[in-house]
């Protein structure tokens, strides 16, 4: 597995930066140019951004809908391995957010101890975390309530991702969201995170005591349906038996969206302050 020519020519800029790098990680449904404004906000405060896509991720919204099949069969594991190859690159260990799967990752490199701190905004539930609210299982039934879709790439409608992404916004904002950033999502993820608590070897797995791991901050949106409050503060009780520095913020009033949406600066700028706070000093070549 090797970095797309894009992933590669940013690594090397943050390199030749000589600032402390963040790596941005997106999930399901997403391209990694959702992160566009978050980069422009982080590089404003000193900082080189670097934000892979999943492994064969097309460049383009536009790209991923004309070859939605391309998405299908990504697994946890060789996507964290991805990521974890691009940091491996970086000069200095980075700072890492990561956002619903991207936040499961962000946790799995932390555990690895690969970064410097760590936020993981509505992360999905790795092994060892038990809640399963109604509004998670329903929105994750668009893909587990067919076995096939583990083989498959998932297009969410409209109606399931105003559900499940924008059900706190209106149907104006939510339909833009659905046209900007919305593209297919492998099926075997969400797989992989149903079935973690009955597979002591599932790549969902996080390291939660590792000695190495620096500081994290879990963020929770108040009304995310996809990844309520309970699996965000249970992940959240599971890094606390860690000794490194483990934070907990709940944003109000916010869904699953909370990256993209109308909000997503004060979102940024809550893991702007943690990184900032418990990260590396920033610097300048």
């Amino acid at each position: 597995m090797s970095l797309t020519d894009r992933e590669q020519s940013e690594v090397e800029q943050a390199n030749a930066s000589g600032k402390q790098p963040v790596v941005f990680i997106h999930g399901l449904w997403l391209l990694s140019s959702s992160w566009d404004r978050w980069r422009r906000l982080f590089e404003a405060n000193g900082y080189s951004t670097v934000a892979p896509g999943w492994p064969d991720d097309p460049e383009t919204v536009a790209e991923a809908r004309d070859h939605p099949e391309v998405f299908a069969h990504k697994m946890v594991q060789a996507v964290t391995d991805h990521y974890l190859d691009a940091i491996g690159r970086l000069n200095e260990k980075p700072a890492v957010v990561g956002h619903s799967f991207g936040g499961l990752i962000a946790q799995k490199i932390a555990g690895e101890g690969a970064s410097a701190v760590t936020v993981a905004i509505d992360p999905a539930p790795g092994r060892g975390v038990l809640p399963l609210p109604a509004s998670a299982l329903k929105s994750g039934s668009p893909v587990l309530g067919n076995p096939a879709n583990a083989r498959r790439s998932v297009t969410l409608t409209f109606d399931e991702f105003k559900y499940g992404w924008a059900n706190n916004l209106d149907e104006e904002e939510a339909r833009q969201l659905y046209d900007e950033f919305h593209v297919a999502a492998s099926g075997v993820p969400i797989f992989q995170a149903a079935v973690a608590n009955l597979n002591p070897f599932s790549e969902t797995k996080v390291d939660y005591k590792a000695e190495n791991r620096g500081p994290i901050l879990l963020i929770s949106g108040e009304k995310d349906h996809t990844v309520p409050h309970a699996i965000t503060h249970a992940a959240y009780k599971q890094h606390s038996k860690n000794t490194g520095v483990t934070e907990f913020v709940e944003i109000p009033g916010r869904g699953h969206s909370l990256v993209i949406d109308h909000g997503w600066e004060e979102v940024a700028r809550t893991a702007l302050d943690f990184i900032r706070k418990q990260g590396p000093a920033e610097h300048s070549g």
